[in-house]
């Protein structure tokens, strides 16, 4: 047997055709978008649940709250338990729990049941979207095929949360807010169909599974989650914040002690023994937390300064995606291979800080156009550097730790979301304040300065992104030694 064949995958887990490697890539991207989806086609409909509902405004952001923490908190556990129990089996659970919950939701007849489904629906995803990325790394072994398959996964990953709200806009528009939920049903029922016909289950492996492990990263993680949470809506000096914030830092703590001793860790800590990959989740972490602006404060812009509706607030982000899903197949199909991950990451990147700081110079007498250059701008840079940003995170990953990477990779993304909800929303609340007035012109005139001081700050954190990778990731000759070094010990292993 020749050496790439004891790299790419051990005999449980041969080489498939390229016919079915089409069909799981397939079904990996339907169960990304879904989940991707979930988080932001539902932010289109919270006016009409909450009047269908009868949600107060302080109860209503526990509808997106809900599904957040327990997506966050549950991902580490979930993408261990693949690695552990077997991956085809955790992934239809997975996606069984999401489906049903999704139905559950769309039919809730009172706020409590929906916001219970929510959770579950974060459940679900957490136990899927691992492992789903997991057998992307199966599938596809290092190097040209992995990077066209990222191309499109960071192009679902990214340009999903946009067509959620077109999508969402859509379906509220012409049915009701719960098909935003129903929608889901029969997407979720094709992937079980398919996933139980083309995926390869991976053996379960025996040993004692991390119980102490699991209860510390999902309590301690979700607690985290909570803490940037509340400090979105109390601020950083509330009680409950703090507390939250102290727990989790508690328990992570611990968590990484039990960690060093575990014999079947929920993440082995041989993970971040790697620079490079450190460094991309770093990365990601600082990415999201400024992307989450551009979606969070435009999406309010073009609806309450523009006079959008919910469909065309969703259709103006469209040029994003295109923007976005052609610069990933280019970047992964030719500009990685030629000029290496790091120089496409800084470059990708630093167009998308560019893009960022364009946006702190809205104002109320703006017009579309003034938005469509950043947003085409913030689209072709996320989609040149995303692909070799999500590569990096994990290259040189072993087989059996497959899960456990995607996971870290999911947690990353989820911590992000919640950072920079933290800081944004503080920084246009403590902006917005300057503004005084009763007025509707002052209410707009509020906003937009509240809005454009937190484009300053979703600035900074992905000109973070950039300083971060141009420091620490290592470039092509550093990457190509360390990969040599890394192949020479998995032969010397398998031999």
């Amino acid at each position: 047997m020749p050496p790439t064949a004891t790299l790419v995958a051990p005999p449980t887990e041969a080489a498939p055709r390229r016919t079915r490697r089409g069909l799981v890539l397939g079904i990996i991207l339907a169960v990304q978008l879904m989940v991707v989806l979930d988080a932001t086609i539902v932010n289109i409909a919270l006016p009409d649940i909450s009047s269908s509902l009868n949600f107060s405004p302080a109860t209503l952001s526990w509808v997106i709250t809900a599904y957040t923490l327990a997506f966050g908190g549950f991902l580490l556990l979930g993408a261990r338990a693949g690695d552990l129990l077997g991956r085809k089996r955790v992934f239809m659970a997975g996606i069984g729990l999401f489906t049903f919950a999704s139905l559950l939701g769309g039919l809730a007849p009172s706020g409590g049941l929906l916001l219970a489904a929510r959770a579950l629906q974060g459940v679900g995803g957490a136990l899927a979207a691992p492992s789903a990325l997991a057998y992307l790394m199966i599938m596809f072994p290092e190097g040209r095929e992995r990077l066209r398959a990222l191309g499109y996964y960071a192009a679902v990953s990214i340009g999903g949360g946009a067509v959620g709200l077109i999508l969402g806009g859509l379906l509220v528009q012409v049915a009701s807010w719960r098909w935003v939920l129903f929608v889901n049903v029969p997407v979720g029922l094709v992937v079980l169909a398919l996933a139980r016909r083309s995926l390869t289950e991976t053996p379960s492996r025996n040993g004692h599974f991390d119980v102490l492990g699991a209860v510390t990263s999902t309590v301690g993680v979700t607690s985290l989650a909570y803490g940037f949470v509340r400090a979105a809506s109390n601020g950083w000096g509330d009680m409950l914040t703090f507390g939250a914030f102290a727990l989790g830092i508690v328990l992570v703590g611990l968590f990484v002690m039990i960690e060093r001793r575990a014999s079947e860790p929920i993440t082995p800590l041989r993970l971040f023994a790697d620079r490079s990959r450190n460094a991309s989740y770093v990365a990601r972490l600082f990415l999201v937390a400024g992307m989450f602006g551009m979606f969070f404060f435009l999406t309010q812009f073009l609806q309450d300064v523009l006079g959008y509706g919910p469909l065309q607030a969703g259709l103006a982000f469209l040029p994003f995606s295109v923007a976005l899903f052609a610069m990933s197949q280019l970047s992964a199909r030719r500009l990685v291979e030629r000029f290496g991950g790091k120089a496409v990451m800084v470059v990708g990147f630093s167009l998308s800080t560019l893009a960022m700081l364009l946006m702190t110079q809205l104002s109320a007498s703006s017009t579309y156009l003034f938005v469509l250059i950043p947003v085409l701008l913030f689209g072709t840079g996320n989609g040149l550097a995303f692909v070799p940003l999500t590569s990096a995170s994990l290259a040189g990953v072993r087989q059996e730790d497959a899960g456990a990477a995607s996971g870290l990779v999911n947690v990353m993304q989820q911590m992000g979301g919640a950072l920079g909800l933290a800081v944004l929303v503080s920084v246009f609340g403590s902006a917005g304040r300057l503004v005084v007035g009763q007025s509707a012109a002052a209410a707009r005139t509020a906003f937009v300065v509240g809005a454009d001081h937190a484009f300053i700050a979703s600035t900074l954190f992905v000109g973070a992104t950039v300083l971060v990778l141009a420091v620490a990731i290592r470039g092509r000759r550093a990457t190509a030694r360390a990969t040599a070094e890394a192949t020479d010990g998995q032969l010397s292993i398998a031999a």
